[in-house]
């Protein structure tokens, strides 16, 4: 196998493996009527799924984010993404995944380009801390709202744009980078006004799955990872993603076995990487599955409350911490191991400085046969214990296969938001709490909402607590 495969293990999902709480083969072959009309949905929608061309179509779009990308390398000391939800989880991922572990440690020399944050809270603590570790004048800020509509970012926008202002006076605009929409919105038109460097969210591609695009690959530039391998990657996945059996496609199986498993009350899908790199990948997914098939109607208009909780986990550190739970709690989870079969280092444990007695049968073994081990170990376990899970094994981990990773599970994602006859693509509950909150800040407006809110509060005081 070469560096960049992938390999995708779904055994343990079904009965033989796992006992009477896991799936039916026969759930397969049954279902092939529903997988054919999932297909055909697939692709007549995909020229509206336009995240599935961003593998294929962004040429000229990828040039100048590489060229934008070695001007901010050379030209700053920190680089800040401002954005929040899909605007910064891919950007999390893609740092994590392909670059050093401790990199914002390192020297400039082996950095060999800006040190790299994700602003995606306003926790004020936080954000002063950010100020207290740079100097915002060899800093640029990647600015990422597609409509300028989203109160976290356009807040920190507004504090930095000030404070580069009266650090830099009229200069300050070199250091601010934007992405939003292409034609419209209160951030491009900011961005038009004061003459900013401007890249497009293309239409039809949502947060969650921007990542491809230079919501994500302005980062991948400028922390020197591989643009050309990680839209590679992608593409190779969509090859085998664009299949129309399950036999074939295994995003179209993982999305059949999850919604399958849905109907049977599990509801809860736990990602498990057993890699530190791939941490901030299960954060990504959290949001992707999560946001995607949390819907209170389907297609129809027939309220049906879909989804599954995502959860993240790390291996070898929860094993320690949740699978306990996962082995004797409930059968309501779905476990999928994510492992690596080539780290980039391989680390040996030595022979003991002391005595460690019954300990040394480790000595003369190496960490990466440890936690391959470990991940094995686990999947027994559980698998032991009647829960159902699954594995991706990655042959390594570099740009090539992390594309291939992101792009599986938004074609997964979409493929069971078509099984399920739901809009994958829509955030409807989410606008509730956006609507409130401009109500709470005062937005011009929402003032019917924030005298609804200011009534709500009075009426709510029964049980509250003062300590």
């Amino acid at each position: 196998m070469g560096k960049n495969a992938i390999r995708f293990h779904f055994n343990n999902m079904f009965r033989p493996a796992v006992g009477e709480h896991g799936l039916d083969m026969a759930a397969i072959p049954a279902a092939a009527e529903a997988v054919a009309r999932m297909h055909a949905a697939m692709c007549v929608k995909k020229e509206q799924m336009a995240w599935r061309q961003l593998p294929y179509n962004q040429q000229q779009v990828v040039a100048e984010v590489k060229q934008t990308g070695a001007y901010i390398r050379a030209s700053f000391d920190n680089f800040v993404v401002l954005g929040i939800g899909g605007s910064a989880l891919g950007s999390k991922a893609l740092f994590a995944a392909c670059c050093h572990p401790r990199y914002n440690a390192l020297s400039a020399e082996r950095r060999g380009g800006p040190r790299f944050y994700v602003e995606d809270n306003v926790d004020p603590d936080r954000l002063q801390s950010l100020f207290d570790v740079i100097d915002i004048k060899r800093t640029a800020f990647h600015v990422i709202s597609k409509s300028g509509n989203t109160v976290e970012t356009m807040s920190q926008f507004i504090l930095v744009t000030d404070l580069l202002q009266k650090a830099m006076g009229a200069d300050f605009r070199r250091n601010i980078f934007v992405t939003t929409d292409k034609e419209s919105g209160l951030m491009k038109k900011i961005a038009d006004a004061a003459g900013w460097k401007s890249f497009v969210v293309p239409d039809g591609v949502g947060g969650r799955f921007s990542v491809l695009c230079p919501v994500g690959l302005l980062s991948a530039a400028v922390l020197g990872i591989d643009v050309d391998a990680l839209l590679e990657g992608a593409a190779a996945m969509d090859k085998i993603c664009t299949q129309p059996t399950v036999e074939e496609n295994p995003a179209y199986l993982y999305a059949l076995l999850y919604t399958e498993a849905m109907k049977q009350g599990v509801n809860i899908s736990v990602m498990l990487p057993y890699a530190d790199a791939l941490a901030p990948f299960s954060e990504w997914y959290c949001q992707l599955w999560a946001e995607s098939l949390g819907k209170a109607v389907d297609n129809q208009g027939k309220p049906v409350h879909y989804g599954q909780t995502p959860v993240r986990a790390l291996g070898v550190t929860d094993q320690h911490s949740q699978i306990q739970l996962y082995n004797e709690g409930p059968y309501d989870k779905i476990i999928t191991f994510i492992g690596v079969e080539h780290f980039r280092n391989t680390l040996l444990i030595p022979s003991a400085a002391v005595p460690v007695f019954e300990a040394d049968y480790v000595c003369g073994h190496s960490f990466n046969e440890l936690i391959a081990h470990e991940m094995q170990a686990t999947i027994h376990a559980v698998t032991t214990h009647g829960k159902m899970n699954n594995c991706i094994w990655l042959e390594s981990l570099n740009a090539c296969t992390l594309g291939k990773l992101f792009f599986f599970f938004e074609m997964a994602t979409a493929a069971a938001g078509e099984l399920l006859q739901i809009d994958a693509f829509n955030q409807p509950g989410v606008e509730a709490g956006k609507v409130a909150t401009f109500a709470l800040m005062g937005r011009p407006g929402y003032e019917d909402v924030a005298r609804q809110l200011s009534e709500k509060h009075s009426a709510s005081e029964s049980y509250v607590f003062h300590a």
